[in-house]
């Protein structure tokens, strides 16, 4: 995908497959949002394909996704009823199944008295929750959802989450950007890491922490030291805590037998991997840093 003389997305290949959560990651600037426009038609792409279930997005398709955009597309001095009933009608549903189904979903995300209230007079978050009312009312196959709890606290991004994993369990495909990794390790099966328009890493969240070294083991002990070992390396040890760096695919259980053989009374034994915030401090500090 290319701007004049600046290339945006390059050499750039993935696949989501149906029924799956897909985490679609990267630092601002990395290409994130173009490659989603480039996929509904919105950029035309310089070379390669986008294809939904197969074809290239055309307008016939639109009643099979949800598409929720970073920039919110309300009608902002209209009511959020008047808002939600007219997209309703576009997505199909007759005028007073829109209403309906607005207004329970209004009160489902705690902002049923606002239904006749102007939409720019809510809040930034209440017009997000308003955004997704829109983009799931049709009970899309497949949701492409840039940021969606952008803005949110804690308790409404829970809220946010919840409606989400109820669209997965109806059996709808998940493309989510978000910078929430605890979004990422709770939801995604797979995910990709995006920088300077190429991936830098593409699998499930634990193939990706593989790529990003190897496994650790946290145990802490009483009685014998952890004594070294061909099977792992002594990474740290103090005060009846130590830290093992072991290959991946090494036998876990294997190394807690020798560790119990040799006398060790083993309380905790934990393995652990690189988290996805570490990885994505790792991959685009620099770049966040700059921004």
């Amino acid at each position: 995908m290319d701007f004049a003389a600046r290339t945006v997305i390059s050499d750039l290949s993935f696949d989501v497959k149906r029924g799956e959560t897909f985490g679609f990651l990267g630092s601002n600037g990395s290409g994130k949002t173009t490659t989603l426009r480039a996929l509904l038609g919105i950029y035309r792409p310089t070379s390669g394909r986008l294809l939904i279930d197969g074809e290239p997005f055309k307008p016939e398709l639109a009643h099979r996704l949800g598409y929720l955009p970073e920039e919110r597309g309300l009608y902002k001095k209209e009511s959020v009823i008047d808002v939600m009933t007219y997209f309703g009608r576009l997505k199909g549903l007759g005028k007073l199944e829109s209403h309906r189904w607005s207004m329970e979903y209004l009160d489902r995300v705690d902002i049923g008295d606002k239904a006749k209230m102007r939409v720019d007079k809510l809040s930034g978050g209440q017009q997000q929750k308003v955004q997704l009312g829109v983009t799931i009312m049709n009970q899309p196959e497949l949701l492409i959802l840039d940021e969606p709890t952008k803005g949110f606290d804690p308790v409404n991004r829970r809220l946010l989450m919840s409606i989400i994993d109820e669209q997965r369990a109806g059996g709808a495909t998940v493309l989510m950007v978000t910078h929430q990794m605890e979004e990422v390790e709770r939801l995604c099966d797979r995910i990709i890491l995006l920088k300077d328009g190429s991936a830098r890493a593409y699998g499930t969240v634990a193939e990706v922490q593989a790529q990003f070294g190897d496994l650790t083991v946290a145990v802490d002990h009483v009685g014998a030291a952890v004594p070294s070992s061909a099977h792992y390396e002594l990474l740290d040890t103090e005060n009846g805590h130590a830290t093992l760096g072991v290959q991946n695919g090494a036998d876990l259980a294997a190394i807690l037998r020798g560790l119990m053989d040799a006398g060790v009374t083993v309380t905790r034994f934990e393995p652990q991997r690189k988290s996805l915030d570490d990885i994505f401090v790792e991959v685009y500090g620099s770049d966040e840093g700059e921004q």
